[in-house]
């Protein structure tokens, strides 16, 4: 399906259902593709649990900090 701005703010509803019929929607400005909108695939974000930065708060870490220091790593490393 292709959308302009006008029909995402006019006809958000029939952009919804093609959606849901689980097809692309391509964003359309002045009539060039600006952008898509892809349906979500059903268990896509089970693996949010195993992200580094899952449950950080709760004091398994140190802190912030150094997490990130431990994740980006140092430039002469």
């Amino acid at each position: 399906m292709k959308a302009s701005v006008l029909d995402l703010r006019y006809r958000m509803n029939e952009v919804l259902k093609a959606l849901e019929r689980r097809e692309r929607v391509s964003l359309l400005y002045h009539g060039k593709v600006k952008g898509s909108i892809i349906p979500v695939v059903e268990g896509r974000g089970a693996r949010t649990a195993e992200h580094p930065f899952f449950g950080m708060a709760s004091g398994k870490e140190a802190s912030v900090e150094s997490v990130m220091d431990r994740l980006r790593g140092g430039r002469y490393r």
